[in-house]
C-alpha cells in the first residue's frame, strides 16, 4: 500500500498506519466470523462443542430446541470452519474444530461471559 497523504494534518503520524493495516478482505473474514456468532443459540452450541463431542439429538435435548433447528446452526458453524463432524454408523458426532480460529473464538466467548456476566459462573 502506498503512503497516504491525508487532507488534514493533526500531527498524529497516522499516515503510516495504512501500511500496517490488514487488507479489507481480512476484515471481511473477521466480520463473517462474528456474523456466525451473532446468534445466542449458535454461540451456546459452539460453546458446548468446545467442551464435548455430541450428536444432534443430544444437542437438541441440551438446547431445548428441535433437531432441525440445531442442524441449521450446525451447518452454519461447519460452513464457517468452526466445527467438524464424524460419522459412526448412522450417528453423526460434532465437535469444535481443532484450529486456531475455533480455539481463539472459544477463549473469546469464555472471556466475554466473564466480563459481561461475572455472576454466570
Amino acid at each position: 500500500m502506498t503512503k497516504c497523504r491525508l487532507p488534514h494534518d493533526h500531527g498524529q503520524q497516522i499516515e503510516q498506519q495504512p501500511e500496517e493495516m490488514p487488507s479489507p478482505d481480512t476484515f471481511q473474514t473477521v466480520a463473517d466470523i462474528f456474523k456466525q456468532l451473532g446468534d445466542g443459540s449458535r454461540i451456546r452450541i459452539f460453546w458446548l462443542l468446545c467442551h464435548c463431542e455430541e450428536c444432534v439429538i443430544n444437542l437438541s435435548a441440551l438446547m431445548d430446541m428441535s433437531s432441525p433447528a440445531v442442524s441449521h446452526h450446525l451447518r452454519q458453524l461447519k460452513a464457517a470452519g468452526l466445527i467438524t463432524s464424524r460419522r459412526d454408523g448412522k450417528e453423526v458426532y460434532y465437535k469444535a474444530a481443532e484450529s486456531d480460529r475455533a480455539q481463539l473464538l472459544h477463549h473469546m466467548i469464555e472471556d466475554l461471559v466473564q466480563i459481561a456476566c461475572p455472576s454466570a459462573r
